[in-house]
């Protein structure tokens, strides 16, 4: 599903996202289509469930965001540095 398309759907609410199907470009992450994991009424229970299903699948492109959100933009981060041995 489309951003726009989500956000009629679930108003005012906060949302579980999977990205279904995204690429990057200019260090910013383009979701092109989403799936919607889990609707709340708040952003700690989103957090929550963020933290449960990215503990049990790191490897799911998760997030969360509000709809109160007209764009999504996503920074791209990269990590540098040494993990500990």
């Amino acid at each position: 599903m489309k951003w726009q398309e989500i956000r009629r759907h679930y108003p005012d609410r906060w949302l579980l996202v999977e990205a279904l199907r995204a690429h990057s470009k200019n260090n910013k992450r383009i979701l092109e289509d989403l799936a919607v994991v889990g609707a709340f009424e708040d952003s700690d229970a989103a957090m929550k469930s963020y933290a449960g299903l990215h503990r049990e699948a790191p490897q799911r492109e998760l997030y969360v965001f509000d709809t109160d959100r007209e764009e999504l933009e996503v920074q791209e981060r990269r990590w540098l540095g040494i993990r500990g041995v």
